[in-house]
């Protein structure tokens, strides 16, 4: 017999720089509130799953980090695992606590992300997320990629553009923008018309780092970080923490129905390592995981009325449209054009705003992402809301070995309970 997994308390800070605020502050403002918003008390909690990629980084706190988080809280005396994917932490954790309720070990489970990349020195921050690569092969991976370039992008780089502190990350999605826009005529223009439409969502969110609208000629207008990425194609560094909380449809029935009728069912978790295939080769493992969740839960991309993705930047989400099958491989970019993926289009992506501009503290990512789909599948979601939601996908992504993700996480969720 199989076990229904459902989300009864959804949570996210603001995010934002927050020089003042701790982990373990970060960590009680999101557990706490997730607890009022299932309507459960600690001492429900039988397992916890806490991710968090950077503690140790910036603090050398490099071990028992959920343990130290939940102790503060009085939440001690109960499994809590630590995990860490990069940029996929949170999805972990929530794939972790969904596997607790799945295998029948615990009826309610708490999934945490908590991150701070903020420091006084801002190439600290940049630096930090050079640890998810291969660090040991770092010369040799960004070699791989020149190789790869000077191959397959005939698409050059404008001459006289200025060096500005950046992730290694954002000089590899500028490989991948270049490479589209050569291979598939995707133009710098749709970028924008993508990134507008992230930072027009953001204003309808108020946890949202940026809360300021662009227009395409503001975005395109923005210094150059890696071309043909803006600043305002990319995510910002920031802080913050998300968390969920899942239970067994048993525990569920125990609920007053005013929780049980805002419960979200897991239709499909699905958490895989990637696969080392550079763009030239299909399908990416973002789209093979995507056909493994799409499977589990029954259902077609059709059949998706919102979606959060990557945008760490926004060639990512152009990308992802493709691979999660919402439009052909190529067409991402005009099909943002055409107004598919804003609020009143096809389907809507990244009503939050998006990494991009709801901000992307790492571990808290994948976590604030299921947040705002559940938002939505309630039909809490405001002005931001989408009619009739009922079918939601979450698309979470971490980490670069060589040229694939080394962590994809897809997540399916539904209000048909």
């Amino acid at each position: 017999m199989s076990r229904e997994v459902y989300i009864i308390g959804s949570d996210t800070t603001k995010f934002g720089k927050f020089m003042d605020l701790s982990h373990i502050d970060l960590t009680k403002m999101t557990v706490e509130a997730c607890i009022a918003d299932a309507g459960v008390s600690k001492s429900d909690i039988q397992s916890v799953f806490y991710a968090n990629g950077l503690w140790g980084y910036s603090h050398g706190q490099h071990g028992i980090r959920g343990h130290l988080a939940m102790r503060a809280m009085g939440m001690d005396g109960i499994p809590v695992t630590n995990v860490e994917a990069a940029c996929a932490s949170g999805s972990l954790a929530l794939h972790g606590a969904y596997k607790d309720i799945l295998t029948g070990l615990y009826d309610c489970s708490l999934a945490v992300g908590v991150e701070k990349t903020v420091y006084e020195d801002k190439k600290k921050s940049m630096a930090a997320f050079g640890g998810y690569i291969d660090t040991a092969h770092s010369d040799e991976v960004f070699a791989a990629w020149d190789r790869w370039s000077e191959k397959y992008v005939t698409l050059q780089v404008p001459d006289g553009l200025p060096e500005r502190p950046r992730s290694p990350f954002m000089d590899i999605y500028g490989y991948q923008a270049r490479w589209h826009m050569a291979h598939y005529g995707t133009t710098q223009e749709q970028l924008a018309i993508a990134a507008a439409k992230n930072h027009y969502h953001s204003t309808l969110n108020p946890k949202a780092q940026y809360q300021f609208p662009l227009t395409v000629e503001d975005v395109l207008n923005d210094y150059i970080v890696s071309w043909p990425l803006t600043r305002s194609m990319c995510a910002p560094i920031g802080d913050g923490a998300a968390s969920a909380i899942v239970c067994s449809e048993t525990f569920l029935r125990t609920l007053p129905e005013e929780i049980q009728k805002r419960a979200v069912r897991i239709a499909a978790s699905i958490f895989r390592s990637g696969e080392d295939k550079d763009l030239n080769e299909k399908p990416s493992g973002i789209e093979t995981t995507a056909k493994m969740a799409y499977a589990k839960a029954g259902l077609t991309p059709d059949q998706i009325d919102v979606a959060e993705v990557h945008d760490a930047s926004i060639i990512g989400e152009i990308m992802n449209l493709e691979n999660l099958g919402f439009c052909q491989a190529g067409e991402g970019g005009a099909f943002t054009e055409s107004g598919a993926t804003k609020l009143g289009g096809k389907i809507p992506v990244n009503t939050s705003g998006g990494l991009i501009s709801r901000g992307h503290p790492v571990s808290a990512s994948g976590l604030a992402m299921i947040n705002e789909l559940v938002l939505q599948l309630r039909g809490e979601a405001g002005a931001r809301q989408v009619d009739g939601a009922q079918n939601a996908l979450c698309e979470n992504a971490g980490g670069m070995i060589l040229y694939g993700e080394a962590a994809s996480a897809i997540t399916i969720l539904s209000n048909e309970i």
